[in-house]
């Protein structure tokens, strides 16, 4: 699961998702936003325009070294009042040295209402990626910087088959599509890259965008829920989510902020019905890892920058709201280090050299992250044994809590009211 943003989500995982850590050049062609006085941007709607930075194959960079494009529709390359129209049988290539770039920003469309630029020079989970809207390229030091204007429904239609299966149950996706528009709307207040002027980027970092094709299910949910967004005491509220719950939700204390405030609507919830726990029989849902001593005490000092030596003992000595992990201590013959909050924890913890068993009896490698924080560790002999439950940050809506709700008979403002508490949707 990409999971988004996510944004932050969407801080996705900020996906997903995990917190997300924004003037501006001369030589644009199109007309800044107008800013307020505290310098965001007014409060978005349905028919605003979003600008997405394109990374590179893989997500490893902004920069562009070339950039290819072709549309069935044709093209119209424009720079400074200037254009020249491109084709349908041809992809172009366009280089950082390209000279048109010394009199500004270069903007391609597509020559037909409708139409979609296909960016051939990256790879998407998807295969080549095309896109609605306008590409814009500004050429900076060390490549080129690619930026996708479009309507923020037409890019929502993008977000939400990357983030969820299109397979999930319509309510479902109608949850993600609404939690998907929140948190864009709260990313388009200001600018993620203030001096390219864009919101966002297409990554992790805020949502996945266009590494799946749009499916007919996905866009329906969008259209079917155009412009409504979560609100907390009037505010949009940045709808984190992520892929799985061990049946309880944690709150913002398990990264180390506040849950008061304007994130009270980020409890620790149960995620259960009548049934019992709507998850309780996804992979996910429960995992254990039987880890070598050697290899944890390898992963802990590479991970943290603390030489600890043969571990003797990681005792989590601090939990939060649904008992999730917000401090652990590792102690070995070399020194102790102290590690807080649910993402480093899972960092210190994870890496390769393990293996992970699922609730069904399915196995997984061991990767970057400990699926969750959510665990309890002791040691056997020369093995810890690490017995946790869902997969990412747990804050916010489990992607698959609500599809089990949607399965279940639950709407789509029931699924996000259960995950957002004291919220209005609309």
């Amino acid at each position: 699961m990409a999971a988004i943003f996510i944004w932050l989500l969407m801080i996705t995982g900020i996906v997903h998702m995990m917190s997300r850590d924004g003037g501006s050049p001369g030589g644009t062609d199109t007309e800044s936003e107008l800013e307020l006085p505290d310098g965001t941007l007014p409060e978005p709607t349905s028919g605003s325009t979003i600008r997405v930075l394109l990374m590179t194959t893989g997500y490893g960079s902004e920069l562009h070294g070339e950039v290819r494009v072709s549309s069935d529709a044709g093209l119209r390359v424009s720079c400074q009042g200037e254009s020249i129209e491109w084709n349908k049988a041809d992809t172009y290539q366009i280089l950082p040295d390209d000279t048109r770039f010394q009199n500004g920003n270069i903007r391609i469309e597509p020559l037909e209402e409708g139409g979609e630029i296909r960016l051939e020079s990256v790879e998407r989970g998807c295969g080549t990626p095309s896109y609605a809207g306008v590409l814009e390229l500004r050429a900076v030091s060390g490549g080129i910087v690619v930026i996708n204007e479009l309507p923020v429904e037409t890019y929502l239609c993008g977000v939400v088959p990357s983030e969820m299966p299109a397979s999930y149950e319509l309510e479902s996706l109608k949850a993600q599509a609404v939690c998907a528009r929140s948190y864009a709307f709260r990313q388009m207040t200001s600018y993620g890259y203030p001096e390219y002027e864009a919101h966002v980027n297409d990554s992790t970092d805020f949502q996945v965008y266009n590494n799946s094709q749009r499916q007919e299910s996905s866009t329906r949910a969008v259209a079917e829920t155009e412009g409504q967004v979560v609100r907390y005491k009037g505010e949009i509220a940045t709808t984190y989510y992520y892929s799985t719950s061990c049946g309880k939700t944690t709150s913002l204390e398990a990264w180390g902020t506040d849950p008061g405030g304007g994130g009270g609507y980020l409890q620790s919830v149960e995620v259960c019905g009548e049934q019992g726990d709507y998850e309780k029989d996804l992979p996910w849902y429960r995992w254990t890892a039987q880890v070598p001593v050697q290899t944890l005490s390898a992963l802990v000092s590479a991970n943290t920058g603390v030489q600890v030596g043969t571990l003797s003992s990681v005792e989590v000595t601090k939990r939060g709201p649904g008992d999730v992990a917000l401090q652990i201590v590792a102690t070995g013959d070399a020194g102790s280090v102290t590690v807080d909050t649910e993402n480093k924890i899972r960092s210190a913890l994870g890496g390769s050299g393990y293996t992970i068993t699922k609730n069904d009896g399915s196995t997984s490698q061991s990767s970057a992250l400990l699926p969750s924080a959510f665990f309890t560790i002791e040691k056997s002999d020369d093995t810890f044994v690490i017995s946790g439950g869902g997969f990412g940050h747990g804050i916010g809506m489990s992607q698959n809590g609500a599809n089990e709700m949607a399965e279940q008979g639950a709407d789509y403002r029931q699924i996000l009211q259960t995950f957002y508490k004291d919220v209005e949707i609309g």
